[in-house]
């Protein structure tokens, strides 16, 4: 039978667990950089994120939604500024809100164009939808095996938008292969059928 004072620290222990990676909180990239994230990750789901939003797929994301998936990543969510990541990427491009992901290269190849079904549908701050393509430009000394991080802008409101995503292991189709840098979202239309359309014409050209 448990005295009183077990009993509180029994409470106590469950409703403060002490493995700090576990609280949810997004981290500036340096702050990933800095420490090795635990192994403990939450299920791989097909749920999406967006909030009722109704996504006409194209075809080639429906069969990416439907096919069998490349890997699986526990994510988490990386801004510039206020501490954050600042200059380029590895490849020496400028990182792109929403499309840039780091990787560890040795899982899941630079250049590789990643289609992320949990991202289809995701509101973005300007009222438009993610169309789920995001582009294996980046790494970090963090980031090891079955992790990504996911480059949500300038700022640390920057990760509002993707704030559901973090800590969570997402599914992840190969949509192919890019040259060069990452498309801008200024250089490319922000609806889902066009940008797939790019995204398939970056994969096409390698």
């Amino acid at each position: 039978m448990f005295g009183t004072a077990a009993a509180f620290a029994l409470m106590w222990a469950m409703a403060f667990p002490a493995q700090a990676d576990t609280t949810g909180e997004p981290v500036t990239y340096e702050a990933a950089s800095a420490q090795s994230w635990g192994t403990d990750q939450t299920g791989a789901t097909d749920e999406g994120s967006n909030d009722g939003a109704v996504v006409e797929l194209t075809a080639e994301q429906q069969d990416l939604m439907d096919g069998d998936a490349r890997w699986s990543a526990s994510a988490r969510l990386y801004h510039a500024g206020g501490g954050g990541a600042t200059g380029n990427d590895s490849l020496g491009c400028r990182p792109i809100a929403m499309r840039t992901v780091a990787v560890d290269p040795r899982y899941i190849p630079r250049r590789s164009v990643l289609f992320i079904r949990e991202t289809v549908g995701l509101r973005l701050a300007d009222g438009t939808v993610h169309d789920g393509y995001w582009y294996a430009s980046d790494t970090g000394g963090a980031i090891k095996g079955q992790k990504i991080d996911l480059y949500t802008g300038h700022g640390r409101g920057s990760m509002q938008p993707a704030m559901r995503l973090n800590m969570r292991t997402l599914t992840i189709a190969d949509a192919g292969r890019f040259d060069g840098c990452p498309p801008s979202w200024d250089d490319t239309p922000s609806r889902a059928p066009l940008m797939a359309e790019a995204a398939r014409n970056v994969g096409a050209a390698n």
